[in-house]
């Protein structure tokens, strides 16, 4: 017998975003891809006939809030039926390992909007005691990159200001050991607390740190502190200072980022960035609020938050920046209510205008509550955005997706089978090649994981076969936890985990590490 399985009959497109489609076979033996080509006189024992199909490297999801879920929650399948083999941990910077149990907490509290309940107890005192979660449980690779916000909270708590020397020196300690554990990034959330509250001077240190061990920086930018154009300059600013290429997380490409991309071209700014190419983003309504409300742990919002002053200073706020819209949708409350009503319905059922409505549910639901959040611009002008980033060079594919809540945004169930069905098949904007290598190559190359998104001998088996002609995402706004269409069979390490479009029993994922 020579061979474990055999994909017999495909397209393959291999990943690199170099070479068209051809057809072979693909023989995976012991976990790996040990042959290529015509396969007839070889025996296996298990042929997969994937006739008519494409054949390509498992996709590498670079933003997705999927560590609670890959461990046993709902939506642990979710992106493996897309296609996606592998997974970053800590995106935001959001993590709870190496550091106790009474710090990890709080920061479990501020993240549930996008984890849900933990799976496990919070209480990962070092980062192998996290990261040896993962195997034999995940469906999934996972990858780490350095969590921001817990290396902060080591250093100095929650305390919203700028880190002192001796600071600095815990959390480039803390850096370097996640490096060392084979973290591919250092990750951060900038407007999410404590990450908010880095100075410049910090950032450049730490990333001074991960560029020694071939690293790169990810940062959820600065937005709400500096505005858009100002937070890509930091972001620029960060690559000239420490010489570390910089990824800029969910973004698109506009009237204001389109000018920067090609200044930094015309610079040669090593950048990237990634998006999940839907008109809507999903987070706590708590970002809503001005920075010096957010500012500290949780407990100490709410207690903030609980004073008149404060509420009425930040209900003008509100009503001034007009940014809370009656579109929006509750995906997540701690107790339930309101999910997968609109807000304006909410505020109405409680007869309140929707900011009061907002703020008072903050307080309410303990701070853990979260929104879908849709652009403020018109379709036709969305429209012609998602279609100029889908095609942007140093765009990847993430989906950002948001697990285990009542009524999440579509992305997680969606978003790479949208970018197959809408940009590739619909629209053309992009080639299908081209869809794949931003969806497995490019991250992959990008975050120093050289030998996944890629199809080719001797590599890991993660494989994918698709059917171009009717892939598709079923997840709508109003609808979202609805599985693909089109995907047949996934690998993941030599392992089928879709079988004939159903999950498998098997949980092979590992823990990968920059290479």
């Amino acid at each position: 017998m020579d061979f474990d399985f055999i994909i017999q009959g495909g397209e393959v497109v291999d990943g690199t975003g170099k070479t068209d489609r051809y057809r072979a076979d693909v023989g995976i033996k012991d976990g790996r891809v040990a042959a290529l080509g015509d396969l007839s006189p070889a025996q296996a024992a298990s042929v997969i006939d994937a006739t008519g199909q494409i054949v390509c490297p498992g996709f590498i999801d670079v933003h997705v809030h999927s560590e609670n879920t890959l461990l046993g929650g709902r939506d642990q399948m979710a992106g493996i039926r897309q296609g996606v083999t592998t997974q970053l941990l800590a995106p935001d910077g959001f993590g709870w390992a190496g550091i106790t149990a009474e710090e990890a907490m709080p920061l479990w509290q501020y993240t549930q909007f996008a984890y849900g309940e933990p799976q496990n107890p919070v209480d990962w005192p070092t980062i192998d005691s996290y990261l040896n979660l993962f195997p034999g449980r995940s469906p999934a690779n996972v990858y780490p990159q350095v969590p921001h916000c817990a290396v902060r909270v080591k250093a100095m708590g929650w305390a919203a200001r700028a880190a002192t020397s001796d600071e600095i020196k815990i959390m480039e300690d803390e850096t370097r050991a996640w490096m060392e554990a084979g973290a591919g990034c250092l990750c951060l959330g900038l407007d999410y607390q404590p990450s908010a509250n880095a100075s410049f001077e910090e950032l450049v240190a730490l990333c001074k740190v991960a560029k020694e061990y071939d690293g790169i920086y990810a940062a959820h930018l600065r937005y709400q502190i500096l505005g858009r154009p100002k937070a890509w300059q930091e972001l620029i600013d960060l690559n000239r200072a420490s010489g570390i290429p910089v990824h800029a997380s969910h973004e698109r490409v506009d009237d204001i980022t389109g000018p920067i991309l090609d200044q930094v071209d015309a610079d040669d700014i090593d950048i990237s960035f990634e998006s999940y190419l839907y008109p809507a983003g999903m987070t706590h309504i708590t970002m809503q609020l001005p920075m010096w409300v957010q500012s500290g742990s949780p407990d100490e919002v709410l207690e903030r938050m609980k004073q008149r002053d404060t509420r009425e200073k930040t209900l003008d706020y509100l009503r001034e920046k007009k940014t809370l819209s009656d579109r929006n949708l509750v995906g997540y409350t701690k107790t339930g209510r309101y999910t997968g009503m609109t807000l304006g319905e909410a505020a109405r059922s409680e007869n309140k205008p929707k900011e009061e409505f907002a703020y008072d549910l903050v307080i309410e639901e303990e701070g853990i509550q979260a929104f879908i959040v849709f652009w403020q611009t018109p379709e036709e002008e969305n429209e012609k955005t998602l279609s100029r980033t889908s095609n942007h060079p140093k765009m990847m594919v993430a989906s950002d997706g948001v697990y285990d809540c009542p009524h999440p945004h579509p992305r997680g169930h969606g978003c790479f089978s949208r970018m197959l069905r809408k940009f590739v098949r619909e629209q053309k904007t992009v080639s299908l090649e081209e869809a794949i290598y931003k969806m497995s190559g490019y991250p992959a190359d990008r975050y120093r994981l050289r030998d996944r998104g890629k199809l080719g001998e001797g590599l890991p088996a993660d494989v994918v076969v698709f059917n171009a002609a009717t892939v598709a995402d079923k997840s709508t706004f109003e609808s979202p936890i609805q599985y693909p269409d089109g995907v047949p069979f996934v690998f993941v390490n030599g392992t089928l985990v879709i079988n004939k479009g159903e999950p498998t029993a098997d949980r092979p994922g590992q823990v990968l590490r920059r290479n």
